[in-house]
């Protein structure tokens, strides 16, 4: 479930507003977190921007993955672990094609009953403390052992196909996370939470942020609050910017086109809508997602997945369905 707060700001002298998204995660009390291999190969979702009540945990294992954090971008490479406290605003923008990362959650609960010394006091930080991701490059043997580590708790879990359509669908999905053993899972989850801080702590930091102009930060917002239709020019007017330096701007810091941007938020807003489409309707998910036509979104769905959209959800089966049970 999402709640949504609005929050009152002025930037440059104009009225705007943030609208931050609480994600319940839906984890059943007897979790103490949840752990799924995020592959961009698997059609993962576009997350909306969102926060949490739990740490999560991100660590790449191929490719690169973009974040947008209070107003800057992070991009992150193989062999990164990075740490997302509870309440930290952020949304992933991007993945490379060949991407794949582990996404781990742990809940404030196991945080609470695990961290007592001094050592391990920084995994209870908040946002009002800690306003940016926080990560390290772990050394070779260190990633191989985190990875071992990640890779055991994963057996027993759903379908690696099914935790990227489920989980990585964010807080609009009726979704809830399963384990075959989750005893195990949770001895599993305190061990790796304590491991990964330790050479967090040991580590250097790493991610460089790149502050996001006012105009992309306004544009990304307007997108991904209310996608009405707008052409670029009342775009780079809602901006105040000309359309070639919103669009040359937007390409150079968000390190894709404008319209490539507003489709992969579009086919998002489709998954979602699809999903919670009686049967699945196709044509109504389409037009709720803020594509002006079904052929507008056919050649957008196409370019991204390399076959039409009827052959990729029914081979995907994105359709409704109770995956989620043992």
């Amino acid at each position: 479930m999402a709640h949504r707060t609005v929050v009152f700001s002025t930037v440059d002298k104009k009225l705007s507003y943030i609208v931050l998204v609480f994600a319940d995660l839906k984890l059943r009390r007897k979790y103490d977190g949840l752990i799924y291999l995020a592959e961009s190969t698997l059609n993962l979702p576009s997350l909306q921007s969102h926060h949490h009540r739990e740490l999560e945990l991100n660590m790449i294992v191929q490719g690169t993955i973009t974040y947008v954090v209070d107003g800057d971008r992070f991009t992150f490479s193989a062999r990164t672990m990075l740490w997302i406290f509870p309440g930290l605003e952020h949304r992933l923008i991007t993945t490379s094609q060949n991407a794949r990362f582990y996404v781990v959650v742990f809940t404030p609960s196991l945080i609470e009953k695990s961290c007592h010394i001094a050592k391990y006091q920084g995994l209870k930080q908040t946002p009002r403390n800690q306003s940016r991701l926080t990560s390290t490059i772990l050394d070779p043997k260190a990633f191989d052992l985190v990875s071992k580590v990640m890779d055991s708790l994963m057996e027993g879990s759903l379908d690696s196909d099914v935790l990227n359509r489920e989980v990585g669908y964010g807080p609009a999905s009726d979704f809830r996370f399963e384990h075959h053993d989750p005893d195990g899972l949770n001895a599993g989850l305190h061990h790796l939470m304590l491991l990964c801080w330790r050479y967090q702590a040991a580590g250097k930091e790493s991610g460089e942020a790149i502050a996001l102009h006012p105009a992309v930060r306004r544009v990304m917002k307007i997108l991904s609050e209310d996608d009405t239709g707008q052409d670029l020019d009342e775009l780079s007017r809602a901006c105040g910017a000309s359309k070639a330096y919103l669009s040359r701007i937007f390409h150079q810091q968000v390190a894709m086109p404008l319209t490539q941007y507003r489709n992969s938020l579009r086919l998002a807003r489709f998954f979602e809508a699809y999903r919670r489409t009686d049967n699945g309707n196709l044509a109504e998910a389409v037009y709720a997602a803020g594509f002006g036509s079904y052929a507008q979104f056919y050649k957008v769905f196409t370019q991204s997945y390399g076959c039409g959209p009827r052959e990729c959800l029914a081979r995907k089966s994105w359709a409704k369905s109770d995956d989620s049970s043992f």
